[in-house]
């Protein structure tokens, strides 16, 4: 993703977006020729010029003030994550992501191995870098899949074991290409990350739309209503912890409140996951 592009990309879709009423200005224009909101209308609530709000939205802009970027947010009336967003990509200078899959700790191994829940391990592009017997349980053995395919956004779209599991699926689809997005904004030039988006705009009409809605979302957790083969129905809280020691890993756990149906069915699962594993000839443990 081109970062000058994508900047103004970002900001015709925002002010398309946004109507002159909801601003609290006039209609001026019937039809009006443009959807939504003019530059020079954006520039007025942002209290800049006109010629410096279009340099900034063609890319001719080298940087832009803090007081500049929060004007226009809130002109636009972006949302916190999308005023970040905005911030990436006219102000800061990202880090380009490594083109190899970054190490896991012994010490984080031991922690996934340890928690009775399922968790994984993300990278910056939503790579599966490592996984427990809980999350194998829940999704599915992630070693069956070849590491460069192995993103987690990559499989809520193509692969039917895990798009299947999802109740609200069009949800989590369209918030997983959201944080796509985001995640590109902090890895510009990132041609792995370049691939994965190709790869899924060609196989999926729904990852073209919510693509080009410039849509944006933090890793933040929250809860996810799954229908799973084994034991049914689930509804589990997702959290996202981040690794410290390796700013580019993040730590995702899958829980269910204490007592609930969910946490009794987590139990099972575990258990039945447990079973299956051992009644494998030349079973071994499937923790990566």
């Amino acid at each position: 993703m081109d970062r000058v592009s994508e900047l103004g990309e970002f900001l015709k879709a925002k002010r398309a977006a946004v109507s002159p009423q909801e601003v609290g200005l006039p209609a001026v224009g019937n039809p009006r020729r443009v959807r939504g909101l003019r530059r020079e209308e954006v520039a007025l609530l942002a209290s800049v010029s006109v010629d410096h709000y279009t340099r900034l939205e063609q890319g001719r802009v080298a940087t832009a003030s803090e007081n500049l970027l929060a004007g226009i947010a809130g002109a636009l009336r972006l949302s916190r994550e999308e005023h970040e967003y905005l911030r990436m990509l006219a102000q800061a200078r990202p880090q380009r992501a490594g083109t190899v899959a970054p190490e896991i700790g012994g010490a984080l191994r031991d922690l996934l191995g340890a928690l009775q829940t399922p968790a994984i391990v993300l990278g910056p592009r939503t790579d599966i870098l490592a996984w427990n017997a809980g999350a194998v349980a829940l999704f599915m053995d992630f070693a069956e899949i070849p590491p460069a395919q192995r993103a987690l956004v990559r499989l809520v779209f193509l692969e039917p074991r895990v798009r299947g599991l999802f109740v609200n699926w069009e949800q989590v689809a369209a918030e997983a290409v959201d944080r796509l997005r985001m995640a590109a904004a902090r890895t510009p030039g990132d041609s792995r990350l370049t691939q994965l988006v190709g790869e899924l705009s060609v196989h999926d009409a729904d990852f073209r739309r919510w693509w080009a809605g410039h849509g944006v979302r933090s890793m933040a957790g929250g809860r996810k209503h799954l229908r799973h083969p084994v034991v049914g129905e689930l509804e589990l809280d997702w959290q996202v912890l981040q690794v410290l020691t390796a700013k580019d890993q993040t730590l995702v756990t899958y829980t269910a409140p204490e007592g609930s149906p969910s946490h009794e069915a987590l139990r099972i699962l575990g258990s039945w996951n447990a079973e299956s594993r051992a009644r494998r000839p030349g079973s071994i443990d499937a923790d990566h």
